[in-house]
């Protein structure tokens, strides 16, 4: 026994010895042991304070878990928390109940106290902060489905824990607080706790009054309290948390935490990240340039969450508890924002967990009255906002990429009934409306004339019809829709689907170059501002971004609008213009009207998801080398290192995927389209793990702030003289060099633009 403890011991220290270096997939040496880990170089306060609107969270949480957290407070400014989280149950949502240690006099108890704080301290696998007027230390970690509080208590008093259902029922029984919190009117989160240490009594805090004896808190804003005493100054409280029971909620605790050891816990959260974000690995680039990178990976990994429990799952399209077979079963999804790169990105770096993911939306249309794919699923369902019906593009992106081990047939059937079956009227989730006939048989969603009463139920009426911007986002919807008729072999739908993909021609303005919305007789809207007509967030026509922004937004037929706009020379006259064009009223003024076009470039708007796409499109009018200088410099500009270093709502990776790709030098204007455009790398060397043995590698010779122009290029050992690749050239592992300079290279990749959709008659 003593030889196996010795042995034990030095097997302890040998491994926490190697912990303290590098830890990249469980590999590491003495060189490397000084070097930072991937998650050491994420910032989870980097855009905490918005530029205008929502800021971006520092949430803490594992990779696609169920239990996310962040500090209640409004931004980063603001100087109290309110309470302490433990578990949101949204992207952006609020805190599911709420913990708040109290020392003092009882009579002086809130349901939630607000604390004054300091010292904060904040990563992806750790959450640390003192509680400085009430001299408490608060440290956490949080597993996949469960987390661990350790509380301090600096003063010499009566401590204890007071526990708000928000909206439910907890119970105490021992050291132990169990109950549910309805998150809508039919979704409820379930929780199970203990503590190290057994409570001298309990009671219930109820309309700020208190009752000991009790331990049973209901309804709105109760809470539950703990007493303890003055003798126990530290309190450990561990946690599990279940979309299923009360008795899930502690299988799920017991299965992942059986200790009150923070850093036990913590460590195995950070080897976690470290896995996860090792996926892609990056050298060259400076410090800064590499917390950008990794705190946008990391960002990507906050959705959607895995909400499979033991086997089974809670699915709210249908109320119902269900067996997941050995698929895991994925929530939480922002398409509209998600489509354009989040799911691109994890196509090619987390191939299972995007299968799963389209094996979920399969689900979840399946178990829905309608059979309708959803379009913003969250843990209380559908909830069908902003525009479009993109869930479409995220599977078929993944089918042509080789993502094929879920049933196609299935998914185009219920992505065709939603497309056919539900309104194109924003933020709505309806059956399809006397617009929807107009936009069927005349290609084109109709529009109010300034001052015109609206007339369809159908509408909302703050978002408005968005005529445009449905128009447009139904005509990409519907040729992914046709690709997949076309894998399935049905024909006529193909040639269907692929006709209706043209529907942006019916709004486009050959006076202007502009989409231009037209009313029910065919006439376009006179006078018309490209910049402010629309009203606010130009929802009348557009939908957030005006006229300017959504200009360019036919990521599936970019070659057909060069055409449209009278050929290369013009189409680049007309980027080059957007880049340039004066807001045409003070920021005030904009702003007031346009709040979500942010992080202007003119009329470019950096901090908005139709934008994404735009500064690459240099790639297919020739002029490749203005798309490398122009996503140098909009990176440089808009993404720091700092509080304020994102422009506008990161939208829980919408936004962050656009980075990490531009970083690396690629990106996927087309969702659905097995290729990519080629951009201006950052660092040196990228190296990205395939998931299926193989690796994608870009090497850029001499790259540095200045040198950002591509001078040649190899592909797999062969030259490459066009600015896009194909998914079908890396997907078995493949190697891409590029030659740098400070000097653009006008002729590389001039000739070969990338891939547009096919050509009708």
């Amino acid at each position: 026994m003593n030889s196996n403890f010795v042995k034990k011991g030095w097997n302890l220290l040998l491994a926490t010895i190697l912990l303290t270096g590098c830890q990249t997939n469980g590999i590491g040496n003495y060189s490397e042991e000084l070097s930072k880990e991937p998650v050491d170089f994420v910032n989870p306060y980097m855009g905490n304070i918005s530029h205008l609107l929502v800021p971006t969270y520092p949430t803490v949480h594992l990779p696609n878990s169920m239990l996310r957290v962040y500090p209640e407070r409004g931004d980063f400014t603001g100087d109290r928390l309110y309470g302490l989280p433990l578990i949101v149950t949204s992207h952006r949502g609020n805190s599911a109940f709420n913990l708040s240690p109290f020392q003092g006099n009882p009579e002086e108890m809130k349901q939630v106290i607000s604390y004054s704080y300091d010292q904060e301290k904040i990563d992806p696998y750790r959450y640390r902060v003192f509680l400085d007027e009430v001299n408490m230390d608060v440290d956490f970690a949080p597993s996949f489905q469960s987390a661990l509080y350790s509380i301090t208590f600096g003063n010499k008093a009566p401590n204890y824990l007071i526990f708000n259902t928000r909206n439910g029922e907890l119970i105490a029984e021992g050291n132990s607080v169990s109950g549910f919190q309805y998150v809508d009117q039919k979704t409820r989160i379930y929780i199970y706790a203990e503590t190290n240490r057994f409570p001298e009594k309990t009671g219930t805090l109820i309309a700020d009054s208190l009752t000991f004896g009790q331990t049973k808190a209901v309804g709105r804003n109760a809470a539950l309290v703990l007493a303890y005493g003055e003798k126990e100054q530290n309190i450990g409280l561990r946690y599990g948390i279940s979309f299923i029971s009360t008795e899930q909620a502690k299988k799920n605790l017991q299965r992942e935490i059986t200790a009150y050891d923070v850093d036990v816990v913590a460590k195995a959260g950070r080897n976690e990240w470290n896995k996860s974000l090792s996926k892609i690995k990056v050298s060259g680039g400076t410090d800064d340039e590499k917390t950008i990178f990794y705190t946008s990976l990391y960002r990507t990994y906050e959705r959607m969450i895995c909400i499979s429990e033991d086997g089974k799952y809670y699915s709210a399209t249908d109320g119902q508890i269900h067996e997941d077979g050995g698929m895991p079963f994925y929530t939480d999804d922002w398409i509209w924002d998600t489509y354009r790169a989040t799911h691109p990105l994890r196509v090619l770096i987390e191939p299972q967990k995007e299968l799963a993911m389209v094996s979920s939306y399969i689900r979840m249309a399946q178990q829905s009255p309608e059979g309708w794919m959803p379009t913003f699923p969250e843990v209380t369902g559908d909830s069908h906002r902003m525009n479009g019906n993109h869930a479409v593009a995220v599977i078929w992106d993944a089918y042509c990429k080789g993502l094929t081990g879920f049933d196609l047939l299935a998914a185009y059937e219920a992505c065709k009934s939603a497309i056919m079956e539900e309104t194109l009227a924003p933020w709505v989730r309806a059956k399809a409306s006397e617009l929807d006939d107009f936009y069927k048989k005349e290609g084109y969603f109709p529009a109010l004339h300034p001052g015109e009463p609206e007339t369809s139920k159908s509408v909302h009426p703050f978002e408005n019809r968005q005529v445009i911007a449905v128009t447009l986002g139904a005509s990409y919807d519907d040729w992914c829709l046709s690709q997949i008729a076309k894998a399935l072999g049905k024909t006529d739908d193909y040639n269907y689907f692929l006709k209706r993909s043209y529907n942006y021609r019916n709004v486009f303005n050959k006076e202007t170059s502009f989409f231009h919305p037209k009313d029910k007789n065919g006439k376009f809207i006179m006078p018309f501002d490209y910049v402010f007509s629309g009203g606010q967030g130009a929802r009348a026509y557009y939908g957030e971004n005006n006229a300017w922004v959504y200009r360019w937004d036919v990521q599936h037929n970019v070659g057909d609008l060069v055409t449209l706009m009278g050929g290369q020379e013009n189409f680049v006259q007309n980027l080059d213009q957007m880049f340039n064009e004066p807001l045409g009223k003070s920021k005030f003024e904009f702003y007031r009207v346009l709040p979500d076009h942010t992080g202007n470039v003119g009329q470019f708007s950096m901090a908005n998801e139709p934008s994404l796409h735009i500064p690459y499109l240099y790639n297919y009018a020739g002029q490749p080398w203005k798309t490398q200088k122009r996503i140098r410099k909009l990176i440089q500009e808009w993404f720091r290192n700092d509080l304020m270093g994102v422009p506008g709502d990161e939208d829980g990776g919408g936004m962050s995927a656009f980075v990490a790709f531009s970083q690396m030098g690629f990106y996927p204007v087309t969702p659905g389209s097995p290729t990519y455009n080629i951009g201006s790398p950052v660092f040196t060397n990228v190296i990205l793990d395939l998931g299926n043995g193989h690796t994608f590698e870009i090497k850029a010779e001499n790259c540095s702030d200045d040198n950002k122009y591509i001078q040649s290029a190899m592909l797999n050992g062969k030259p490459l003289n066009q600015p896009w690749f194909n998914h079908k050239d890396i997907a078995n592992g493949g190697v891409l060099e590029l030659k740098m300079g400070d000097k653009a290279n006008k002729e590389w990749g001039a000739k070969l633009p990338p891939p547009s959709a096919e050509k009708i008659n």
